[in-house]
């Protein structure tokens, strides 16, 4: 039983059946000949489709994943300062190690009073997800970009966790990861305003990207998007994750989302008195149940979460968390299974 699909989730049949065609439509897009606009007809065609399901009206260019997307973001931008919330992903803080990071408060949402002070003037860059990974906390995306705008800057947001599932907030560039939403590994997207925004670096998609555009990956992120429609979750494996909320807070476990500002139900994380986090993620997968500790990119330092010591969760608290997320194809008997061996194993802590 697979709850881990903030990491990843498996490919959707309608995106396998796309990257099938993809690959019969092996030309170069960027080729002048017949088969190469064969390719190129079908890539603007997929940039198109994939800017309707998400409703983005500005421009698109297509990526190797969110953490490419992240680093063209980052570097290309034309922004003076560069500031990032102190939650960010590996792939936001990595791309600007040197960049001011905005303290978050203790229910995971930006500082905004800190986030104002930290704008120095026009042309700043600030770096702000929407959905935490380890969390599942929503950050008032409107409400910085409002802030943002009026210092006249910029606002990039990683929608890594949320395009697929949620409405997409208004935003001046935005990065998507397909494999987050079934798609495909190895693509994703930079949503950008305006061209403008960027100094291009040439090569493909508009000048603004080096390396040739994965087609067939890039049609199954699009029949992934297109196939999610307005029904991603299964409602009753999502009520069958809250109703362990109670029994949780009953044996002095800490169900995370209780201090959130805007949690969302689809990624939690929970305490477990008396056994670490790996040791948790060690039983669970002997009970044949995936979880994970902290975002992939973190979870094999065996360090407490970044993210949680931002929030200043305690550290007691924050070394016996592990996160739960859901996915298109999890189902109320794999969460109901799930929260029978937690309860399980709180009782015998």
């Amino acid at each position: 039983m697979y709850l881990d699909h903030a990491a990843t989730t498996p490919l959707r049949p309608e995106a396998k059946a796309a990257m099938e065609e993809g690959f019969r439509l092996w030309a170069n897009p960027s080729s002048p000949h017949a088969e190469g606009r064969q390719a190129r007809a079908a890539l603007e065609d997929a940039r198109m489709r994939m800017k309707r399901s998400i409703g983005w009206s500005g421009e698109l260019i297509f990526t190797s994943g969110a953490s490419e997307a992240a680093a063209l973001a980052l570097s290309r931008a034309k922004a003076g300062t560069k500031l990032v919330s102190a939650v960010e992903h590996d792939c936001i803080l990595q791309a600007v190690p040197g960049a001011t990071r905005i303290p978050v408060l203790s229910d995971g949402q930006v500082d905004l009073d800190a986030l104002r002070q930290a704008i120095d003037g026009p042309g700043a860059l600030v770096a702000v997800q929407d959905v935490n990974s380890e969390t599942g906390n929503r950050q008032i995306v409107e409400t910085i970009a409002g802030e943002v705008g009026r210092a006249g800057g910029v606002l990039l947001t990683d929608f890594a966790q949320s395009a697929g599932k949620r409405n997409l907030a208004a935003t001046d560039m935005g990065i998507v990861s397909a494999h987050k939403f079934g798609g495909p590994i190895g693509v994703g997207a930079l949503l950008v305003r305006d061209f403008a925004m960027l100094e291009p670096s040439g090569g493909h998609e508009r000048g603004y990207r080096r390396g040739t555009e994965n087609l067939p990956a890039v049609l199954g992120m699009v029949a992934a998007l297109e196939a999610a429609g307005d029904g991603y979750f299964n409602d009753e494996a999502m009520n069958a994750l809250q109703a362990l909320a109670p029994e949780c807070r009953s044996r002095g476990g800490t169900w995370l989302s209780d201090r959130l500002c805007d949690p969302v139900h689809y990624i939690q994380a929970i305490a477990m008195p008396g056994i670490s986090a790996s040791a948790q993620v060690m039983r669970f997968d002997m009970a044949g149940i995936s979880v994970s500790q902290g975002s992939a990119c973190s979870s094999g330092t065996m360090k407490t979460s970044a993210v949680l010591q931002a929030m200043n969760v305690e550290p007691e608290i924050a070394a016996n968390t592990i996160r739960v997320s859901l996915g298109w194809n999890t189902t109320r008997e794999e969460v109901e299974r799930f929260c029978e061996v937690w309860i399980d194993m709180a009782k015998s802590a």
